[in-house]
């Protein structure tokens, strides 16, 4: 096998080898992992964690991003949590609903990292990188929930992610999620925003859109 990746054929080659899934060499051995929350403030040391979801993100064999699976969980509010009234007004969250089923915040962060674990073995990745709209909000509060359970094996960079607001901005000219998934023709239902679910998903097929589009315009074509 040819094993310069300058090579025209490197991504062809690398399939029919089996040597390394071809998501190893697109973003420096690093899984983007696309993490949403809900919560009850702002400040990620002192307001509650109350909805977490993931969704992994692979490559197809023509180089395209896809959104692979999602994982989701509401949750516990953590003992002492703040929790803003407008928060709970914003995101429509109702704490005492008898469907609402929370987990406790390291059994959600337990179940995320075993998902998030297995995409890494399946991709042949080394680690996880956060992707998020505006990303820092999101791992803040993730690092916040892994230091306060004391959570092992955590699979995500302690501090680097990818910000689709402001890729979005770059490639669709918005930054707000709703009005980005428009102009990239992604169908994006307002009644059902503000749900870390429904979030996570159409940020992953934001983000999947805007790397294939960079590649389908020319760019990163070395894999």
């Amino acid at each position: 096998m040819n094993n310069d990746p300058m090579d025209n054929n490197f991504f062809e080659e690398t399939i029919a080898s089996n040597v390394k899934h071809p998501m190893a060499y697109r973003f420096r051995g690093y899984l983007p992992v696309v993490v949403d929350v809900e919560t009850g403030g702002f400040n990620a040391a002192t307001d509650a964690l109350l909805e977490i979801a993931a969704t992994t993100i692979s490559m197809d064999n023509s180089g395209l991003l896809y959104p692979e699976h999602s994982y989701f969980y509401r949750v516990e509010p953590f003992e002492g949590a703040n929790i803003e009234a407008s928060s709970l007004e914003f995101t429509g969250i109702k704490l005492n609903h008898p469907l609402r089923m929370a987990v406790k915040e390291d059994f959600a962060l337990a179940e995320i990292f075993k998902g998030v674990r297995k995409s890494l073995k399946t991709n042949d990745c080394k680690r996880a990188i956060l992707v998020g709209h505006n990303s820092s909000f999101d791992l803040g509060f993730l690092n916040a929930a892994i230091a306060r359970t004391d959570a092992k094996r955590n699979p995500f960079h302690p501090f680097s992610s990818f910000d689709t607001a402001t890729l979005a901005g770059l490639a669709y000219g918005q930054t707000v999620l709703a009005k980005a998934c428009e102009v990239a023709g992604i169908d994006f239902d307002q009644k059902e925003a503000h749900s870390a679910r429904y979030d996570t998903e159409k940020t992953a097929e934001l983000f999947c859109n805007i790397v294939n589009l960079w590649k389908e315009i020319g760019g990163w074509q070395n894999y």
